[in-house]
């Protein structure tokens, strides 16, 4: 399957656009594949909301009677038991946008991302390949400065298509598969080092028979000589990202791992 291209008129796809393109396409995957019960945002909210309202009722219970007390205790049993449900896929996701904003920080030119949803990388149900072309981008600190993370119209506008054109093209469309795993896995510089979030996976390739979903991110105004090897690059069908070579750029693969929550009524799309 060949690389459909997503377009933006902005000059550069810079850091803060790669974190928020493939932070939505995450939570895209996790809720077509049902392995999250709603979408990434709801489940935020619905998350930071069992928390405050727990610390009122734990408030509330030195100022209440006996049958307002009982009542409290009650409601916090609830809540501590969602808290419980969400809780270690919210730090996972929270842990894997930390990640995303590092490398994304560290590294102004991420060249591709994998997210393989699966048992493991190498033994995927569903693969999605994300290729961006920076255009003119411009090194900030020695890919060391700040970032603004504040999500920008350029970002939106990619996510928005990049989901469009995924649901286009079928993803999400299969019978629910249970509970899986969602691994990011992001090409760098050999050179990269961060340990506590990436591991280096050198010679990381997935199964052939997969076909995965490959979308290619570019700005409209890059230069022809780039736009023209970033095509021939692209357009043949059997090249992948795992298919190309460089001495320098190798994989490295978050540690962060997304575990799906089972899903009580699974529903066939």
């Amino acid at each position: 399957m060949e690389y459909t291209e997503i377009e933006t008129t902005a000059d550069s796809i810079d850091g803060s656009v790669n974190f928020h393109v493939i932070n939505d396409v995450v939570g895209f995957v996790l809720y077509m594949h049902q392995q999250i019960p709603s979408i990434l945002q709801d489940m935020s909210l619905e998350f930071d909301t069992f928390h405050t309202e727990y610390t009122e009722l734990e408030t509330a219970l030195t100022q209440s009677d006996i049958k307002a007390r009982r009542i409290n205790v009650a409601r916090m049993r609830e809540i501590k038991h969602g808290i419980k449900r969400l809780e270690k896929l919210m730090n996972t996701v929270s842990n894997l946008r930390t990640a995303l904003k590092l490398i994304t920080t560290e590294i102004y030119n991420i060249q591709g991302v994998i997210l393989v949803l699966g048992a493991s990388p190498i033994r995927p149900q569903h693969v999605y390949e994300l290729c961006f072309s920076n255009g003119n981008a411009v090194v900030v600190g020695n890919g060391r400065g700040e970032v603004d993370f504040t999500k920008s119209k350029v970002a939106d506008g990619l996510s928005r298509k990049a989901i469009r054109m995924l649901i286009t093209k079928g993803a999400g469309s299969g019978s629910y598969p249970g509970p899986s795993k969602l691994f990011l896995l992001v090409k760098a510089p050999s050179s990269f080092n961060l340990p506590l979030h990436f591991l280096p996976k050198r010679d990381f390739k997935y199964s052939k028979k997969i076909v995965p979903f490959r979308l290619r991110f570019k700005c409209r105004t890059q230069d022809q000589e780039i736009g023209s090897l970033d095509h021939a690059e692209q357009t043949g069908s059997s090249t992948s990202l795992t298919d190309s070579t460089s001495d320098d750029l190798i994989w490295f693969q978050c540690r962060h791992v997304i575990k799906g929550l089972a899903s009580n009524t699974p529903t066939e799309e």
